[in-house]
């Protein structure tokens, strides 16, 4: 069953990072980046168009390859449409920490103050799952319910609904103490969102323009896409590059149902590096001090989990990140808080490779570029050459 992209095939990517020292010099020229896009696309058939934002002090710069789609030869920029999928998480956390910096909620809040009455949220040793347990992939929830069984295993969450989620909360056991390891879960990113929203008192579309997209001045992000932005939608292909659907998640939309540009992407790390004042200033600030382990620790470096963020450390670098995909796209967001220099990378293809290493590489060259299995073409062999076995 498909699901939103892991975390665990990027773990390469870090260990490559914890085990090298950061160049402390600029990212690569804009020539540099777009040969490494023209051989992911080109060379490699991992994508069909791919757009890099980079954010460093004093410039921004795009960097594009590819078209919308195999039939449709414009250009992809800085303004295309593409799925960001998980990177949604990262939002939804950051609703939950402006919510703490109004007062509105607390971390350690219990979900089930939130949920209906008659929704028996698991428990554990007297333990209650928290805000900031599915913020943090600790509630000891699974990646995807057990009810999730899509009627269109293209489209695996559109048709998952608000009751399957009760029931399943209301039937399910957890495995572990909570808090006590760290799970990716999409289950609990989309969770975390429904929470917020009943609390808000409004759907999760509606939440994250009023709380994230007005203050920073994010036009081109959504879930439900105006005509206007829909033309400009990067057409969606899965992992052999044949067109693929795009995803709803009407019930989890917390754990990826947004769709933005490098544009609008650039505007959140802008805000995330400190280089644009907004209300959401603290509560970006509190996403990364709230962290736990996330079981990656080589030497002096360590992998935690912010909210939402993604945090690995050592002692000369500090780089924060989220990757996301669907069905048809691969998207990361990552930035070197010391530095303050920041990568968006959207691409629109659910290949194997992604985009992941691209953005590390960009930050930092040590870590290596992937090389994608090599396509094996088809020989045909005469029946008649001797020795060939029938």
């Amino acid at each position: 069953m498909p699901v939103l992209r892991p975390l665990l095939a990027f773990l390469l990517f870090l260990l490559a990072f914890m085990t090298t020292a950061v160049a402390q010099s600029a990212l690569p020229s804009n020539d540099e980046i777009r040969k490494i896009l023209v051989d992911r696309i080109d060379r490699d058939r991992q994508s069909v168009g791919i757009v890099v934002g980079i954010i460093e002090p004093g410039a921004r710069r795009i960097i594009s390859y590819g078209a919308l789609a195999k039939d449709d030869r414009r250009s992809v920029d800085a303004d295309t449409v593409f799925e960001i999928g998980s990177i949604t998480k990262v939002f939804t956390s950051l609703i939950l920490a402006d919510m703490v910096q109004r007062g509105e909620v607390a971390l350690t809040d219990p979900i089930a103050k939130y949920l209906p009455r008659e929704v028996r949220v698991p428990e554990r040793n007297g333990r209650q799952i928290t805000l900031e347990d599915l913020s943090t992939y600790t509630a000891g929830l699974p990646r995807l319910p057990n009810n999730l069984r899509p009627a269109d295993p293209a489209n695996p969450y559109a048709d998952y609904s608000v009751d399957q989620l009760y029931q399943f909360l209301s039937n399910y056991t957890l495995p572990r103490d909570i808090g006590s390891q760290f799970e990716y879960s999409n289950l609990g990113g989309g969770l975390l969102g429904h929470v917020l929203a009943r609390r808000a008192g409004m759907d999760y579309e509606a939440l994250v323009h009023s709380r994230i997209l007005v203050p920073l001045k994010m036009s081109d992000t959504t879930i439900r896409l105006a005509p206007a932005m829909r033309a400009r939608l990067a057409v969606a292909y899965d992992g052999s590059l044949n067109p693929a659907e795009n995803w709803d998640l009407p019930t989890l939309a917390g754990a990826g149902a947004l769709r933005s540009t490098v544009n609008d992407m650039l505007a959140f790390l802008a805000a995330n590096l400190g280089y644009a004042d907004s209300p959401l200033n603290p509560a970006m600030a509190a996403m990364l001090k709230e962290r736990r382990p996330a079981g990656l620790a080589l030497g002096d470096a360590r992998m935690e989990v912010g909210l939402a963020w993604m945090i690995t450390t050592r002692k000369d670098a500090q780089i924060v990140w989220h990757n996301g995909g669907t069905g048809g796209y691969r998207s990361i967001i990552a930035f070197d808080s010391r530095r303050r220099v920041g990568v968006v990378v959207l691409s629109n293809a659910g290949t194997p490779a992604g985009v992941d290493d691209i953005a590390m590489h960009l930050l930092d060259p040590a870590v290596p570029l992937i090389q994608p299995p090599k396509q094996h073409t088809q020989i045909p062999v005469d029946p008649k050459i001797p020795g060939r076995r029938t």
